[in-house]
């Protein structure tokens, strides 16, 4: 099993720019071949100060194995989504990648 977990930071000065990278996510990435469970969406508030709240979305992608995770990465949506909806309205991403 392959998580790929991606954490975003949207740009304030667009104040629909979480629901457009959710929506986003949804049109583009959700039907890409190989994903075996795909979740999108709000930074859930909390009261546990470990947890991060500087993000406004996540989200988290589960596939087979890393070959599976590379196509995902080069595949067409992929690519219009980056290029189409986050590069226009988030100002930061962290990726986490994990295998077991």
């Amino acid at each position: 099993m392959f998580s790929h977990v991606v954490i975003f930071w949207t740009d304030p000065e667009q104040p629909n720019a979480a629901q457009e990278l959710i929506d986003g996510a949804h049109r583009y990435l959700k039907d890409i071949p190989g994903s075996e469970y795909f979740h999108v969406g709000r930074m859930a508030t909390s009261d546990r100060p470990v947890v991060d709240q500087s993000y406004q979305v996540a989200l988290n992608i589960v596939f087979k194995d890393k070959a599976t995770q590379d196509a995902y990465q080069v595949h067409e949506d992929h690519v219009k989504f980056v290029e189409e909806i986050f590069k226009r309205v988030c100002k930061k991403v962290v990726v986490y990648d994990f295998e077991g």
